[in-house]
Protein backbone atom coordinates (compact mmCIF):
# COMPACT_ATOMS: atom_id res chain seq x y z
CA UNK A 1 0.00 0.00 0.00
CA UNK A 2 0.64 3.29 -0.53
CA UNK A 3 1.72 7.04 1.04
CA UNK A 4 2.48 9.92 -0.24
CA UNK A 5 5.03 12.01 1.79
CA UNK A 6 6.57 15.05 0.79
CA UNK A 7 10.48 14.84 0.43
CA UNK A 8 13.57 17.29 1.93
CA UNK A 9 17.08 17.63 2.23
CA UNK A 10 18.91 16.01 4.99
CA UNK A 11 19.96 18.63 7.81
CA UNK A 12 23.11 20.04 8.61
CA UNK A 13 26.18 17.06 8.74
CA UNK A 14 26.68 16.35 12.61
CA UNK A 15 29.67 17.69 14.05
CA UNK A 16 31.24 17.68 17.43
CA UNK A 17 29.36 19.30 19.85
CA UNK A 18 31.30 21.87 22.74
CA UNK A 19 28.72 21.93 25.71
CA UNK A 20 28.42 24.83 28.06
CA UNK A 21 27.60 23.75 31.79
CA UNK A 22 26.54 25.69 34.72
CA UNK A 23 26.43 23.77 38.64
CA UNK A 24 24.02 25.34 40.93
CA UNK A 25 25.38 24.01 44.78
CA UNK A 26 22.91 24.24 47.19
CA UNK A 27 23.03 24.83 50.85
CA UNK A 28 21.91 22.10 53.36
CA UNK A 29 18.39 22.81 54.57
CA UNK A 30 16.76 21.28 57.89
CA UNK A 31 16.21 17.49 56.33
CA UNK A 32 12.23 17.41 56.81
CA UNK A 33 12.14 20.31 54.06
CA UNK A 34 13.01 17.51 51.56
CA UNK A 35 13.84 19.69 48.84
CA UNK A 36 17.43 20.61 49.41
CA UNK A 37 19.69 19.60 45.71
CA UNK A 38 22.53 20.10 43.18
CA UNK A 39 21.55 20.98 39.72
CA UNK A 40 23.81 20.60 36.64
CA UNK A 41 22.23 22.51 33.61
CA UNK A 42 24.37 21.46 30.35
CA UNK A 43 23.56 23.42 27.26
CA UNK A 44 24.87 20.35 24.66
CA UNK A 45 24.36 22.33 21.61
CA UNK A 46 23.04 25.90 20.10
CA UNK A 47 22.09 26.87 16.64
CA UNK A 48 20.60 29.79 15.11
CA UNK A 49 17.03 30.37 17.10
CA UNK A 50 17.52 26.77 18.69
CA UNK A 51 19.20 24.76 21.39
CA UNK A 52 19.51 21.54 23.33
CA UNK A 53 19.83 21.28 27.10
CA UNK A 54 20.01 18.64 29.84
CA UNK A 55 19.37 19.11 33.26
CA UNK A 56 20.41 17.00 36.21
CA UNK A 57 19.03 16.94 39.48
CA UNK A 58 20.05 15.16 42.62
CA UNK A 59 18.25 15.44 45.87
CA UNK A 60 20.40 16.08 49.21
CA UNK A 61 17.23 15.97 51.46
CA UNK A 62 14.73 12.98 52.33
CA UNK A 63 13.48 11.06 50.31
CA UNK A 64 10.67 12.24 47.79
CA UNK A 65 8.10 10.27 45.86
CA UNK A 66 7.95 12.51 43.26
CA UNK A 67 9.40 16.24 42.06
CA UNK A 68 9.04 19.45 40.30
CA UNK A 69 12.15 21.65 39.32
CA UNK A 70 11.33 25.22 38.59
CA UNK A 71 13.28 27.72 37.05
CA UNK A 72 12.95 31.08 35.45
CA UNK A 73 14.87 32.51 31.91
CA UNK A 74 15.61 35.62 31.75
CA UNK A 75 16.54 36.44 27.66
CA UNK A 76 13.32 34.93 26.40
CA UNK A 77 13.81 31.19 25.68
CA UNK A 78 11.66 28.73 25.45
CA UNK A 79 10.96 24.72 25.87
CA UNK A 80 9.27 23.28 22.79
CA UNK A 81 9.99 19.75 23.24
CA UNK A 82 10.98 17.85 26.63
CA UNK A 83 12.05 14.10 27.36
CA UNK A 84 12.29 12.47 31.28
CA UNK A 85 9.15 14.55 32.10
CA UNK A 86 6.42 16.94 31.91
CA UNK A 87 6.75 20.51 30.82
CA UNK A 88 4.98 23.53 31.25
CA UNK A 89 5.83 27.20 30.45
CA UNK A 90 4.17 30.52 31.31
CA UNK A 91 6.05 33.12 29.94
CA UNK A 92 9.39 32.71 31.53
CA UNK A 93 8.29 30.72 34.93
CA UNK A 94 9.25 26.59 34.08
CA UNK A 95 8.05 23.86 35.59
CA UNK A 96 8.98 20.42 35.16
CA UNK A 97 7.61 17.08 36.92
CA UNK A 98 8.53 14.14 36.92
CA UNK A 99 7.82 11.23 34.14
CA UNK A 100 6.30 7.90 35.45
CA UNK A 101 9.67 6.20 36.20
CA UNK A 102 11.99 8.92 37.44
CA UNK A 103 9.87 10.12 39.95
CA UNK A 104 11.16 8.38 43.36
CA UNK A 105 14.61 10.19 44.35
CA UNK A 106 16.17 8.66 47.48
CA UNK A 107 18.63 10.88 49.53
CA UNK A 108 21.55 11.68 47.32
CA UNK A 109 19.82 9.81 44.25
CA UNK A 110 19.74 11.66 41.01
CA UNK A 111 17.84 12.24 37.81
CA UNK A 112 17.64 13.80 34.62
CA UNK A 113 15.49 14.92 31.47
CA UNK A 114 16.70 16.87 28.62
CA UNK A 115 14.68 19.66 26.31
CA UNK A 116 14.76 21.23 23.28
CA UNK A 117 14.47 25.28 23.39
CA UNK A 118 14.65 28.35 21.21
CA UNK A 119 16.49 31.76 22.57
CA UNK A 120 16.82 35.00 20.41
CA UNK A 121 20.14 34.34 19.14
CA UNK A 122 21.80 37.12 21.42
CA UNK A 123 22.06 35.44 24.79
CA UNK A 124 21.49 32.24 26.40
CA UNK A 125 21.74 32.54 30.12
CA UNK A 126 21.97 29.91 32.61
CA UNK A 127 19.12 30.11 35.16
CA UNK A 128 20.42 30.10 38.74
CA UNK A 129 16.78 30.34 40.58
CA UNK A 130 16.16 26.31 40.61
CA UNK A 131 13.43 25.05 43.22
CA UNK A 132 13.04 21.56 43.51
CA UNK A 133 9.21 20.92 45.23
CA UNK A 134 8.77 24.73 45.94
CA UNK A 135 12.16 25.33 47.96
CA UNK A 136 14.58 27.51 46.45
CA UNK A 137 17.91 25.81 45.71
CA UNK A 138 20.14 28.35 47.12
CA UNK A 139 23.50 28.17 47.01
CA UNK A 140 27.14 29.57 45.14
CA UNK A 141 27.78 28.68 41.33
CA UNK A 142 31.35 27.29 39.96
CA UNK A 143 32.02 28.59 36.78
CA UNK A 144 34.63 30.02 34.57
CA UNK A 145 34.43 32.34 31.58
CA UNK A 146 34.31 31.09 28.12
CA UNK A 147 34.08 33.42 25.11
CA UNK A 148 29.93 32.94 24.73
CA UNK A 149 28.13 35.32 26.42
CA UNK A 150 27.45 32.79 29.39
CA UNK A 151 29.46 32.62 32.17
CA UNK A 152 29.58 28.80 32.48
CA UNK A 153 31.63 25.53 32.80
CA UNK A 154 32.75 24.51 29.62
CA UNK A 155 32.97 20.53 28.87
CA UNK A 156 33.33 18.67 25.65
CA UNK A 157 31.39 15.39 24.99
CA UNK A 158 32.67 13.39 21.95
CA UNK A 159 31.27 10.62 20.45
CA UNK A 160 33.98 7.55 19.27
CA UNK A 161 35.77 7.63 16.21
CA UNK A 162 34.48 4.87 14.90
CA UNK A 163 30.50 5.11 15.36
CA UNK A 164 30.15 0.93 15.12
CA UNK A 165 33.04 0.17 17.22
CA UNK A 166 31.18 0.15 20.32
CA UNK A 167 27.45 -0.05 19.01
CA UNK A 168 26.19 -3.41 17.83
CA UNK A 169 24.02 -3.03 14.73
CA UNK A 170 23.36 -5.38 11.40
CA UNK A 171 20.82 -2.84 9.91
CA UNK A 172 22.00 -0.97 6.26
CA UNK A 173 23.94 1.88 7.37
CA UNK A 174 26.75 3.68 5.69
CA UNK A 175 29.49 4.76 8.20
CA UNK A 176 31.84 6.71 7.86
CA UNK A 177 34.00 6.69 10.98
CA UNK A 178 32.04 9.09 12.99
CA UNK A 179 28.41 8.46 11.67
CA UNK A 180 26.32 6.35 10.38
CA UNK A 181 23.41 6.94 7.97
CA UNK A 182 20.56 5.37 6.89
CA UNK A 183 16.94 5.05 5.87
CA UNK A 184 15.20 1.43 5.95
CA UNK A 185 12.44 1.16 8.98
CA UNK A 186 13.95 -0.74 11.99
CA UNK A 187 17.41 0.22 12.15
CA UNK A 188 18.38 0.27 15.56
CA UNK A 189 22.11 0.40 17.41
CA UNK A 190 22.78 -1.55 20.59
CA UNK A 191 25.33 -0.79 23.34
CA UNK A 192 26.53 -1.56 26.95
CA UNK A 193 27.66 0.75 29.29
CA UNK A 194 28.74 1.29 32.78
CA UNK A 195 26.92 4.74 35.06
CA UNK A 196 24.30 6.37 35.86
CA UNK A 197 23.61 8.11 32.22
CA UNK A 198 24.18 7.97 28.24
CA UNK A 199 23.87 10.16 25.43
CA UNK A 200 22.81 9.36 22.22
CA UNK A 201 23.80 11.34 19.61
CA UNK A 202 21.62 11.90 16.64
CA UNK A 203 20.90 13.87 13.98
CA UNK A 204 17.72 13.12 12.12
CA UNK A 205 14.87 15.67 11.27
CA UNK A 206 12.34 13.61 9.69
CA UNK A 207 11.93 10.23 11.99
CA UNK A 208 11.07 9.24 15.05
CA UNK A 209 12.95 6.60 17.59
CA UNK A 210 13.09 5.04 20.59
CA UNK A 211 15.22 5.15 23.01
CA UNK A 212 15.93 1.49 25.47
CA UNK A 213 17.77 0.96 28.30
CA UNK A 214 17.67 -2.60 30.05
CA UNK A 215 14.78 -3.81 27.80
CA UNK A 216 12.52 -1.34 28.48
CA UNK A 217 11.43 2.31 26.46
CA UNK A 218 12.96 5.11 28.28
CA UNK A 219 12.14 7.86 25.80
CA UNK A 220 10.36 8.66 21.84
CA UNK A 221 12.26 11.17 20.50
CA UNK A 222 9.82 12.61 17.27
CA UNK A 223 11.75 14.39 14.55
CA UNK A 224 15.11 15.00 17.11
CA UNK A 225 16.92 17.03 14.90
CA UNK A 226 20.71 17.36 15.90
CA UNK A 227 20.89 16.98 19.44
CA UNK A 228 22.77 14.22 22.19
CA UNK A 229 19.62 13.24 24.02
CA UNK A 230 20.63 12.36 27.47
CA UNK A 231 19.05 9.28 29.98
CA UNK A 232 19.98 10.05 33.13
CA UNK A 233 19.55 9.38 36.68
CA UNK A 234 20.31 5.33 36.38
CA UNK A 235 21.49 3.31 39.79
CA UNK A 236 25.55 2.94 39.01
CA UNK A 237 25.63 -0.35 37.16
CA UNK A 238 25.96 -1.74 34.10
CA UNK A 239 23.07 -1.35 31.25
CA UNK A 240 22.30 -1.48 27.86
CA UNK A 241 20.97 0.96 25.77
CA UNK A 242 19.10 0.30 22.10
CA UNK A 243 18.60 3.02 19.49
CA UNK A 244 15.77 1.80 17.35
CA UNK A 245 14.39 3.93 14.34
CA UNK A 246 10.45 3.70 14.64
CA UNK A 247 9.29 5.31 10.95
CA UNK A 248 10.11 5.27 6.93
CA UNK A 249 12.28 7.62 5.84
CA UNK A 250 13.34 6.57 1.90
CA UNK A 251 13.54 9.88 0.62
CA UNK A 252 16.00 11.11 3.55
CA UNK A 253 18.91 9.97 5.56
CA UNK A 254 19.01 10.14 9.39
CA UNK A 255 22.20 10.27 10.98
CA UNK A 256 23.68 8.36 14.53
CA UNK A 257 27.02 10.05 16.16
CA UNK A 258 27.59 6.91 18.81
CA UNK A 259 26.77 6.51 22.30
CA UNK A 260 28.32 8.84 24.59
CA UNK A 261 28.92 7.51 28.96
CA UNK A 262 27.38 10.22 31.24
CA UNK A 263 30.47 11.43 33.59
CA UNK A 264 31.95 9.03 35.30
CA UNK A 265 31.25 6.27 33.04
CA UNK A 266 32.00 4.17 29.90
CA UNK A 267 31.22 2.28 27.25
CA UNK A 268 31.80 -0.85 26.89
CA UNK A 269 32.66 -3.73 24.26
CA UNK A 270 29.30 -3.95 22.47
CA UNK A 271 26.98 -6.77 22.50
CA UNK A 272 27.78 -9.95 21.02
CA UNK A 273 25.91 -10.50 17.83
CA UNK A 274 23.41 -13.33 17.55
CA UNK A 275 23.49 -16.37 16.34
CA UNK A 276 20.25 -15.96 14.76
CA UNK A 277 19.70 -14.12 10.86
CA UNK A 278 16.44 -13.36 10.04
CA UNK A 279 15.94 -10.73 6.80
CA UNK A 280 12.22 -9.62 6.23
CA UNK A 281 11.33 -8.02 2.78
CA UNK A 282 8.33 -6.17 1.84
CA UNK A 283 6.09 -2.97 1.68
CA UNK A 284 3.97 -1.28 4.28
CA UNK A 285 2.33 -3.91 5.72
CA UNK A 286 6.05 -5.33 6.46
CA UNK A 287 7.44 -2.11 7.62
CA UNK A 288 4.75 -1.70 10.21
CA UNK A 289 2.85 1.07 8.58
CA UNK A 290 0.22 2.96 10.76
CA UNK A 291 0.55 0.02 13.38
CA UNK A 292 0.37 1.88 16.65
CA UNK A 293 -3.36 3.58 15.11
CA UNK A 294 -6.31 2.06 16.47
CA UNK A 295 -8.61 4.26 13.94
CA UNK A 296 -8.12 3.55 9.83
CA UNK A 297 -8.18 7.34 9.36
CA UNK A 298 -5.10 8.78 10.56
CA UNK A 299 -5.41 12.68 9.67
CA UNK A 300 -6.67 13.62 12.98
CA UNK A 301 -4.50 11.49 15.14
CA UNK A 302 -0.95 12.53 13.82
CA UNK A 303 -1.21 10.65 10.41
CA UNK A 304 1.32 8.35 9.59
CA UNK A 305 4.53 8.54 11.21
CA UNK A 306 3.12 9.55 14.27
CA UNK A 307 1.46 6.11 14.17
CA UNK A 308 4.04 3.69 12.91
CA UNK A 309 6.18 1.62 14.78
CA UNK A 310 8.63 -0.79 13.14
CA UNK A 311 9.87 -2.20 16.58
CA UNK A 312 6.40 -3.38 17.04
CA UNK A 313 5.91 -4.97 13.34
CA UNK A 314 5.60 -9.07 13.02
CA UNK A 315 9.12 -9.09 11.84
CA UNK A 316 10.89 -7.27 14.95
CA UNK A 317 8.35 -9.19 17.25
CA UNK A 318 8.80 -12.45 15.98
CA UNK A 319 12.92 -12.14 15.51
CA UNK A 320 13.07 -10.50 19.11
CA UNK A 321 11.13 -13.99 20.55
CA UNK A 322 13.44 -16.37 18.81
CA UNK A 323 16.58 -14.07 19.97
CA UNK A 324 17.65 -13.30 16.52
CA UNK A 325 19.25 -10.51 15.15
CA UNK A 326 17.43 -8.93 11.77
CA UNK A 327 16.67 -6.66 9.57
CA UNK A 328 13.13 -5.26 8.01
CA UNK A 329 14.16 -4.16 4.53
CA UNK A 330 10.61 -2.68 3.46
CA UNK A 331 9.27 0.27 1.10
CA UNK A 332 5.83 0.98 1.41
CA UNK A 333 3.73 0.95 -1.76
CA UNK A 334 6.56 -0.35 -3.95
CA UNK A 335 5.68 -4.08 -5.51
CA UNK A 336 7.44 -6.55 -7.24
CA UNK A 337 6.51 -5.29 -10.73
CA UNK A 338 3.76 -2.58 -9.77
CA UNK A 339 3.51 0.27 -7.63
CA UNK A 340 0.50 0.79 -5.70
CA UNK A 341 -2.19 2.04 -8.40
CA UNK A 342 0.79 1.93 -10.69
CA UNK A 343 2.52 5.43 -9.58
CA UNK A 344 6.05 5.67 -10.76
CA UNK A 345 6.11 3.21 -13.58
CA UNK A 346 9.71 2.19 -14.19
CA UNK A 347 10.75 1.46 -10.61
CA UNK A 348 9.42 -1.25 -8.33
CA UNK A 349 10.68 -2.73 -5.14
CA UNK A 350 13.79 -4.30 -6.19
CA UNK A 351 14.71 -0.85 -7.94
CA UNK A 352 15.72 0.01 -4.06
CA UNK A 353 16.76 -3.60 -2.33
CA UNK A 354 20.60 -3.46 -3.49
CA UNK A 355 21.02 0.32 -1.88
CA UNK A 356 21.94 1.18 1.62
CA UNK A 357 20.51 4.55 1.43
CA UNK A 358 17.11 4.46 -1.02
CA UNK A 359 17.04 7.67 -1.83
CA UNK A 360 20.78 7.75 -3.56
CA UNK A 361 20.25 6.10 -7.00
CA UNK A 362 23.08 3.81 -7.78
CA UNK A 363 24.20 3.30 -3.77
CA UNK A 364 24.96 -0.33 -2.85
CA UNK A 365 25.29 -1.53 0.32
CA UNK A 366 28.25 -3.30 1.34
CA UNK A 367 27.53 -6.67 3.72
CA UNK A 368 30.14 -6.63 5.72
CA UNK A 369 30.64 -10.33 5.80
CA UNK A 370 28.48 -10.83 8.66
CA UNK A 371 24.78 -10.70 7.50
CA UNK A 372 24.43 -14.17 6.50
CA UNK A 373 20.81 -14.84 6.97
CA UNK A 374 19.84 -18.51 7.84
CA UNK A 375 16.01 -17.46 6.78
CA UNK A 376 14.54 -14.44 4.82
CA UNK A 377 10.86 -13.60 4.89
CA UNK A 378 9.24 -12.11 1.51
CA UNK A 379 6.16 -10.41 1.72
CA UNK A 380 5.67 -8.73 -1.92
CA UNK A 381 2.48 -8.50 -3.98
CA UNK A 382 -0.04 -6.18 -2.28
CA UNK A 383 0.73 -3.34 -4.84
CA UNK A 384 1.10 -5.18 -7.56
CA UNK A 385 -2.49 -6.62 -6.99
CA UNK A 386 -4.77 -4.27 -4.92
CA UNK A 387 -5.64 -1.63 -7.16
CA UNK A 388 -7.47 -2.13 -10.65
CA UNK A 389 -5.30 -1.85 -14.07
CA UNK A 390 -4.99 1.80 -14.96
CA UNK A 391 -5.68 3.21 -18.42
CA UNK A 392 -1.97 3.69 -19.95
CA UNK A 393 -0.68 1.16 -18.01
CA UNK A 394 1.48 -1.49 -19.87
CA UNK A 395 -0.29 -3.95 -18.18
CA UNK A 396 -3.39 -7.12 -18.70
CA UNK A 397 -3.93 -8.94 -15.86
CA UNK A 398 -2.52 -11.79 -17.16
CA UNK A 399 0.61 -10.01 -18.47
CA UNK A 400 0.90 -8.67 -15.38
CA UNK A 401 0.83 -12.29 -12.54
CA UNK A 402 3.24 -13.29 -15.55
CA UNK A 403 5.46 -10.54 -14.84
CA UNK A 404 5.42 -10.71 -11.20
CA UNK A 405 6.15 -14.37 -11.35
CA UNK A 406 9.39 -14.27 -13.65
CA UNK A 407 10.52 -11.16 -11.31
CA UNK A 408 10.02 -13.35 -8.16
CA UNK A 409 11.79 -16.11 -9.36
CA UNK A 410 14.71 -13.29 -10.60
CA UNK A 411 14.41 -12.02 -6.81
CA UNK A 412 15.03 -15.26 -5.37
CA UNK A 413 18.38 -16.11 -7.72
CA UNK A 414 19.43 -12.59 -6.45
CA UNK A 415 18.70 -14.14 -2.93
CA UNK A 416 20.23 -16.95 -3.43
CA UNK A 417 23.44 -15.97 -5.01
CA UNK A 418 24.04 -13.43 -2.25
CA UNK A 419 22.91 -15.87 0.65
CA UNK A 420 23.68 -19.12 -0.50
CA UNK A 421 21.73 -22.42 -1.20
CA UNK A 422 21.33 -23.03 3.23
CA UNK A 423 18.99 -20.15 3.72
CA UNK A 424 15.30 -20.79 3.84
CA UNK A 425 12.98 -18.37 1.80
CA UNK A 426 9.69 -17.61 2.96
CA UNK A 427 7.35 -16.30 0.31
CA UNK A 428 4.45 -14.58 2.10
CA UNK A 429 0.97 -13.64 0.87
CA UNK A 430 -2.37 -12.87 1.88
CA UNK A 431 -5.58 -14.14 0.20
CA UNK A 432 -4.91 -11.33 -2.56
CA UNK A 433 -2.29 -12.84 -4.25
CA UNK A 434 -2.05 -16.30 -2.40
CA UNK A 435 -2.38 -18.34 -5.84
CA UNK A 436 0.05 -16.75 -7.83
CA UNK A 437 2.57 -16.32 -5.20
CA UNK A 438 2.21 -20.12 -4.17
CA UNK A 439 2.72 -21.10 -7.44
CA UNK A 440 5.97 -19.46 -7.56
CA UNK A 441 7.16 -21.88 -4.72
CA UNK A 442 5.67 -24.55 -6.73
CA UNK A 443 7.50 -23.86 -9.55
CA UNK A 444 10.77 -23.09 -7.68
CA UNK A 445 10.43 -26.45 -5.88
CA UNK A 446 9.57 -28.21 -9.47
CA UNK A 447 13.57 -26.90 -10.36
CA UNK A 448 15.04 -28.66 -6.95
CA UNK A 449 14.99 -26.00 -5.16
CA UNK A 450 13.08 -27.31 -1.35
CA UNK A 451 14.12 -24.78 0.46
CA UNK A 452 11.56 -22.14 -0.68
CA UNK A 453 8.62 -22.24 0.97
CA UNK A 454 5.16 -21.06 1.22
CA UNK A 455 2.82 -18.87 3.73
CA UNK A 456 -0.16 -17.62 3.58
CA UNK A 457 -0.44 -14.67 6.40
CA UNK A 458 -4.06 -14.35 5.82
CA UNK A 459 -6.17 -14.71 8.85
CA UNK A 460 -9.97 -14.02 9.81
CA UNK A 461 -8.76 -12.52 13.14
CA UNK A 462 -7.10 -9.59 11.81
CA UNK A 463 -8.92 -6.71 12.20
CA UNK A 464 -6.72 -4.05 9.98
CA UNK A 465 -7.15 -1.08 12.02
CA UNK A 466 -4.05 0.72 11.50
CA UNK A 467 -3.73 3.97 9.43
CA UNK A 468 -5.42 2.97 5.98
CA UNK A 469 -6.96 -0.23 6.66
CA UNK A 470 -2.98 -1.67 7.40
CA UNK A 471 -2.30 -4.13 10.11
CA UNK A 472 -2.90 -2.45 13.80
CA UNK A 473 -0.67 -3.57 16.96
CA UNK A 474 -2.76 -6.52 17.37
CA UNK A 475 -2.44 -7.96 14.35
CA UNK A 476 1.17 -7.69 14.07
CA UNK A 477 1.25 -9.73 17.31
CA UNK A 478 -0.92 -12.53 16.29
CA UNK A 479 1.09 -12.87 12.93
CA UNK A 480 4.10 -12.59 15.26
CA UNK A 481 2.99 -15.62 17.14
CA UNK A 482 1.19 -17.40 13.88
CA UNK A 483 4.81 -17.09 11.97
CA UNK A 484 6.76 -17.89 15.20
CA UNK A 485 4.71 -21.29 14.83
CA UNK A 486 5.33 -21.49 11.01
CA UNK A 487 8.90 -21.15 11.31
CA UNK A 488 8.97 -24.08 14.21
CA UNK A 489 8.43 -26.37 11.16
CA UNK A 490 10.89 -25.68 8.50
CA UNK A 491 14.41 -26.92 8.24
CA UNK A 492 16.10 -24.27 9.51
CA UNK A 493 20.23 -24.58 10.42
CA UNK A 494 20.71 -22.54 13.40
Amino acid sequence: MHVTRHRSRLAAALGVVTASAAVVALATVPAQAAAACRVTYQVGSQWSGGFTANVNVTNLGDPVPSWRLTWSFTAGQAVSQLWGGKVAQSGAQVAVDNASWNGALGTGASTGFGFNGSWNNASNPVPTDFALNGTRCNGTTTTTTTTTTTTTTTTTSTPPSDVLAQAHTVGRVKADGTSAQYTWPGVHFEARFRGTGVGIVLNDAHNDYDVQVDGATVATLVTPGRVTHQVRGLTDAVHTVRLVKRTESPWAAGEFGGFVAAPGGEILAKPAARGRQIEFIGDSLTAGYGNTSTTRDCSANGGVNRNTNTDLSFGALTARGLNADYQVNAHSGRGMVRNYNGGEPGTDFRTYYDRALQHVPGDVWRNPGTWRPQLIVVGLGTNDFSTAINPGEPWTQESLVAAYKTAYQGFIDKLRARYGAGAVIVVSATNLFAQTAEQVVRDRNARGDDRVRFWNNDDPRLDRLGCDWHFSLNDHRLLSGLLTDYIATLPLDW
